[in-house]
């Protein structure tokens, strides 16, 4: 909920004269309309402009007019360039007249019924000026004009209204002399008209600027120029006055206007009642794909590439393993980088690993789970589309390639789901129909680009859950909620139609185990150590094998340890080859230890050494005899034991008071920490403090009155707040989370220390944003200079 502040809602009298600038617009409004404002627009406050006259020269720049206008549907582009075409100020009802909205629709004409037009169009005006893109009063409107330079020279195909001769003037004073000239025109002349009207306004034609008289014009073009119906520009060009163009047009300036068209939806493959539970399976099988995968990288993690990215062999494989396609193992890559769980470790080598942000991750259920994974995935900038795609050179992208990114990645997804969430629920989207949706809602992402990324959007949201058979899911429209999404609401929308997870498996004879649905995390990160999966789908099968089985002995687990929970967690017996293969390899498991030196190798088994001596399979390792029970190696302890593993002996690592070391080998975490991830654009929506701080610091700094007037700013005489570092960032944090107003003593640069009225709005950096009383303006404070803290009402 917004909270108030003083001022809030309050309707500055509105001027005699109407504004004569975008800046005095802005001074006539109220403080919710610069709040909406500042939302809406979220680069003006970066950096806090200190009043209303720095943020109109903000908002007037091309930059932010540009990301403006990125936002604004086809109508509304459409009416902004009739704006940016008029002459000067244009009243609302011009630009209905310009659109033809006064006038019937034609049967089969695109144009939307008269009625809705007219309440179209004004909406969008209201929109155009609450941005800042338009000001003045209805009765008097005009463009910014950035807008007016990003249309071109020609803005709705006309030319400059200063293009007018003394002569074209007659027309626009008398438009019914204008009427009877071109009725009299001959058909040719009418056509060379009809080419230019609609724009571009200028033609090519030699000796543009000759002398012609109405008795001695011998063409079509001629005659317009004895009538001054074209206007020589140059030697060689000519134009159609713009009143003659509106002529031609019957006065309208759009050609039609964009109107959406039909819902973007197709008949549904799946009976409603089954599109959750199918959403729900695929959101729990995308939660797996991302486990199973950290899980195998955090023992084999692939390489950085040189440039950056998984290399095209490691993401073939990781498809095998995830048991899917290469875009879906794509899709799994990415987004559990975007979420901040894979990060590339480059403090111990160049490979991709499990961050510590993972182990956080995995505690929460698979619901929580997943919504980290869906906002992660709708926030980033990145393309999960674009890795196994060829480039301009024929050459295949690689996945988490640093140039896979797109300014317009987010906006498109939020575009795309939006689209099927206007749909009614059950009911899939069209391919086609969304793409015409997403032109109509944001065209200028960009044509082609757009499309491509619109058609991976729906691709993706399939492997994750967000639609089910092309029809947007319950957690997919919680992804897609008005306002900020909350991970907890969307965790609840999957939540119930989520694959009720199994405490059970049942062990075969062939040394397999099959699980008939998804486990218990807890039983299936155990059961993935122990055994290596060896398919998906309805049912996960998983085999043990000598290999797997040291995992878990590796990991400290005993033979007594791993057949308790096998019996535990088995709906049937444990086959008697299992209890063999379990003990075999447990009697086997740490006969060889192997410790730190360059390292070395202990046993008390002298033949066992001998036969390592002269392996060649292991001469890289440098091996040297010690001691009959002791051998040295100049390779690293994790290079021996993979070695001797490799060989077919169980090694186990040792500690150097000579006790068995316990490893686990999916323990291992990338010493880096994750980075922010990719956002739609670098200025998010700012939460509503800052917003009401901001609009409060614009109204303080134009209001005339007095310092100090209207505040609570203490005295010269207020106790100095005083308190530990510790105690000053804690209650820091309390007042932010609470909104609330807190005294700080604070040092200036000449060490004189001064009480101080703020509300804390952020903490970054060992710097406090917060609103200054005194100042009346956002201000940031050095941390290190702030004595202590007291409530707002303390001493």
């Amino acid at each position: 909920m917004q909270r108030p502040h003083r001022g809030q809602g309050a309707t500055p009298a509105v001027p005699a004269i109407p504004p004569r600038s975008l800046a005095e617009d802005l001074r006539t409004r109220s403080a919710d309309a610069l709040r909406e404002l500042l939302q809406a627009r979220p680069d003006l406050l970066h950096p806090m402009p200190p009043d209303l006259g720095q943020l109109a020269a903000r908002a007037a720049t091309g930059a932010s007019t540009a990301r403006a206008m990125d936002a604004l549907d086809s109508l509304a582009l459409q009416v902004l360039e009739v704006l940016a075409a008029a002459a000067g100020p244009v009243s609302i009802a011009a630009v209905l007249s310009a659109f033809g909205a006064d006038e019937e629709a034609g049967n089969g004409d695109p144009v939307p019924p008269a009625s809705d037009l007219p309440e179209a169009i004004t909406e969008r005006v209201d929109l155009l000026r609450r941005l800042a893109l338009a000001w003045g009063p209805t009765q008097a409107m005009q463009a910014v004009r950035p807008v007016r330079e990003m249309f071109g020279p020609f803005p709705c195909g006309l030319a400059p209204s200063t293009l007018t001769t003394h002569r074209v003037a007659r027309y626009v004073d008398d438009p019914e002399q204008l009427a009877q000239v071109l009725a009299d025109a001959p058909e040719q002349a009418l056509g060379a008209l009809d080419r230019l009207a609609w724009g571009p306004p200028g033609g090519q034609v030699s000796d543009a600027r000759r002398l012609v008289s109405r008795s001695s014009a011998a063409t079509a073009v001629e005659w317009l120029l004895a009538r001054d119906l074209l206007i020589p520009t140059d030697d060689t060009t000519v134009v159609i006055p713009r009143v003659v163009a509106l002529a031609r047009r019957a006065g309208r300036w759009i050609t039609a206007p964009a109107w959406p068209g039909p819902a973007a939806g197709r008949p549904p493959s799946l009976p409603s009642t089954r599109v959750e539970a199918t959403a729900g399976a695929a959101a729990a099988d995308f939660v797996r794909a991302v486990t199973d995968l950290l899980e195998a990288w955090s023992v084999q993690p692939p390489a950085v590439l040189r440039g950056g990215g998984v290399s095209l062999r490691d993401l073939s494989a990781a498809a095998r393993l995830v048991d899917a396609d290469e875009p879906t193992a794509a899709a799994v890559i990415e987004t559990a980088h975007a979420a901040g769980l894979l990060v590339g470790d480059g403090e111990v080598a160049e490979t991709w690993l499990p961050s510590l942000a993972y182990d956080a991750w995995l505690t929460r259920p698979v619901a929580e789970q997943w919504a980290t994974l869906a906002l992660a995935w709708m926030q980033t900038s990145r393309l999960p589309g674009l890795a196994g795609t060829r480039d301009e050179r024929g050459s295949r992208r690689n996945a988490l390639a640093p140039e896979s990114v797109a300014g317009t990645a987010a906006a498109v997804r939020a575009e795309v789901l939006a689209v099927l969430a206007d749909l009614p629920p059950g009911l899939p989207g069209d391919p086609d129909g969304v793409r015409a949706a997403l032109g109509w809602r944001r065209p200028r992402l960009g044509g082609p680009a757009r499309d491509q990324q619109g058609a991976w959007v729906l691709a993706e949201a399939e492997i994750l859950g967000v639609t089910a058979a092309g029809a947007l899911s319950a957690p997919g429209r919680a992804l897609v909620a008005v306002g900020p999404p909350q991970r907890s609401a969307i965790a609840a929308a999957l939540a119930p139609h989520l694959p009720t997870p199994l405490d059970h498996v049942l062990l075969q004879a062939d040394l397999t185990a099959v699980a008939p649905g998804p486990l218990e995390p807890a039983l299936a990160r155990t059961l993935t150590l122990l055994a290596d999966v060896e398919s998906t789908g309805g049912a996960t099968v998983l085999r043990f094998s000598e290999s797997s089985l040291r995992r878990g002995l590796d990991a400290g687990q005993t033979a007594e340890q791993i057949l308790a929970l096998l019996e535990r967690h088995s709906r049937t017996p444990v086959p008697q080859p299992l209890r063999y293969l379990v003990s075999d390899v447990a009697r086997r498991h740490g006969g060889i230890r192997v410790g730190l030196a360059g390292s070395y190798i202990r046993s008390d088994d002298e033949p066992a050494l001998r036969e390592l001596l002269v392996d060649r399979r292991l001469r890289g390792l440098g091996l040297i005899r010690l001691a009959p029970t002791v051998l040295a190696a100049t390779a690293s302890t994790d290079e021996v034991l993979r070695a001797l593993r490799t060989a077919g002996r169980a090694p186990v690592a040792e500690a150097p008071d000579g006790t068995v070391l316990i490893r686990r080998p999916d323990s291992r975490r990338a010493a880096t920490r994750p980075s922010a991830p990719l956002l739609a654009g670098p200025f998010p929506v700012p939460p509503d403090r800052v917003l009401d701080a901001a609009v409060r610091a614009l109204l303080a700094a134009e209001r005339d009155r007095s310092p100090g007037e209207g505040t609570d700013e203490p005295g010269p005489g207020a106790a100095l707040p005083r308190g530990t570092a510790r105690e000053t960032m804690v209650a820091l944090r309390a007042a932010i989370a609470a909104g609330a107003a807190v005294r700080i003593g604070y040092a200036d640069e000449t060490g004189a220390a001064a009480v101080r009225l703020v509300e804390p709005l952020g903490l970054q950096g060992g710097h406090l944003t917060a609103y200054d009383h005194r100042a009346q303006r956002v201000t940031t404070f050095a941390v290190s200079r702030v004595t202590g803290i007291a409530p707002a009402g303390g001493s």
